[in-house]
């Protein structure tokens, strides 16, 4: 009898193990199984762990939840703070830097950010249903997997009115799951933009709204100096904390603006960050003035000769001032409260020299800074543009006519023309 019970003991004792067993195996079955999941949709849309951007997640579903607001032509709607810096002015004016793109250019944004190590404020526009949901989850993706964005970056939605940005679903993941790092996500949207043109929409019709996204994206500089860039630029080294250093920068009286020279550089080289090494590049020719190949009038003004041999070093200062003149676009810092741009302006031709124009019009001064410079990426040549660029400089040449009647009637004491 004792050798009966003993063995039913050793019986149950197996049965135990061996269910034991089973449950342990179904929970690593089940954990594996829960692991892949997630690993499918990463920590970009449901997460192996708490996320120091998840705060993000939240607010950005809150941002979406309310339909965004419509342009005042009604044409657009404007998902503002999609992203939201940490950066709020408490500490005093800062210099914000302010620049819009398409979704082909966003990966220019991790070269301003590191450049700039200021806030930054941008406007993204996306044309069509798929564009949208495109730019939604890689914006979802720079909160939550990139700390600088999370920290430097406020970033505005901007699509057609009929269009409507939603939350990415696990289900939109596909190759997004794939993305762990920031680095994934820079090389994404690298991806994404490869062989894009400038102003050439993915969507048919659709046309590039440059001055509504500059005004969106210069509305989170309120309060501050903003420079406002095209977002394949790139500053020169310390320009936003130098600048903030300028004692003429707290000054009051005539308004005025603060020019900064714009170059252009062949692709195959780095982008200089002091004056010296601009100066080594331009020197063998392989840095020239912005646009001087497409429309050197355009940026003359600027002085560019004179600019180049100024002595080098030392504090940045106001090296000289100039008149303003027709064709002048330059980029410059300036108040917040300068004048908008002209939203009608889409597409190529004329949307900053407007802008341009009715500062000089409105009686702003144009003060050169010394060591301050911007360089773009790449040679501008005419053979890189889209096939309906000289069509849409026409169209935006008579609407300048227009434009610079209505400045007589909005600045009727002023003796300046364009």
């Amino acid at each position: 009898m004792p050798m009966h019970c003993s063995c039913f003991q050793v019986l149950v004792a197996a049965l135990a193990l061996v269910a034991g067993l089973q449950l342990l195996y179904l929970a690593l079955l089940s954990g594996l199984h829960g692991q892949d999941q997630r690993s499918r949709y990463a920590e970009l849309f449901q997460g192996r762990q708490r996320l120091p951007g998840d705060g993000h997640k939240e607010r950005l579903k809150k941002v979406l939840a309310s339909g965004g607001v419509l342009d005042a032509s009604g044409q657009y709607r404007i998902y503002r703070d999609m992203l939201r810096g940490s950066w709020d002015g408490q500490r005093g004016p800062d210099v914000v830097l302010v620049t819009h793109t398409s979704l082909g250019n966003l990966h220019h944004a991790q070269r301003l950010a590191e450049r700039w190590r200021g806030p930054v404020s941008v406007a993204l526009f996306a044309p069509g249903s798929a564009e949208v949901r495109l730019a939604t989850a890689m914006v979802y993706a720079l909160g939550a997997l990139c700390a600088p964005a999370r920290q430097l970056v406020r970033l505005h939605l901007v699509c057609h009115a009929d269009q409507a940005a939603a939350f990415p679903e696990p289900a939109d993941g596909g190759e997004f799951a794939r993305l762990q790092s920031c680095a994934d996500v820079f090389a994404k949207l690298v991806r994404v933009g490869a062989g894009r043109r400038n102003y050439a929409m993915e969507v048919a019709n659709a046309s590039y709204p440059n001055n509504l996204l500059r005004n969106v994206a210069r509305g989170a500089a309120e309060g501050h100096w903003m420079l406002v860039v095209d977002m394949d630029m790139v500053p020169s080294e310390g320009l936003r904390e130098a600048f903030l250093a300028l004692p003429r920068a707290a000054e009051e009286g005539t308004p005025g603006v603060f020019v900064v020279p714009a170059f252009e550089i062949r692709h195959t080289r780095r982008i200089p960050g002091t004056k010296a090494e601009l100066l080594q590049l331009y020197q063998v020719g392989e840095i020239r003035p912005f646009y001087e190949e497409l429309c050197a009038r355009c940026q003359a003004p600027t002085n560019y000769s004179h600019w180049l041999n100024l002595p080098t070093g030392g504090p940045l200062r106001v090296a000289y001032e100039v008149e303003w003149q027709d064709p002048w676009e330059p980029f410059y810092i300036g108040a917040s409260s300068v004048p908008r741009y002209d939203e009608r302006f889409k597409q190529y031709g004329f949307n900053r020299i407007s802008q341009a124009c009715e500062l000089h019009v409105a009686g702003y001064r144009f003060s050169v800074l010394s060591n301050a410079f911007l360089v773009h990426k790449g040679f501008k040549v005419a053979g890189e543009f889209h096939a309906q660029k000289d069509a849409e400089n026409q169209r935006n040449k008579v609407l300048f006519r227009q434009f610079k009647q209505e400045l007589k009637t909005r600045y009727p004491d002023s003796l300046r023309r364009c």
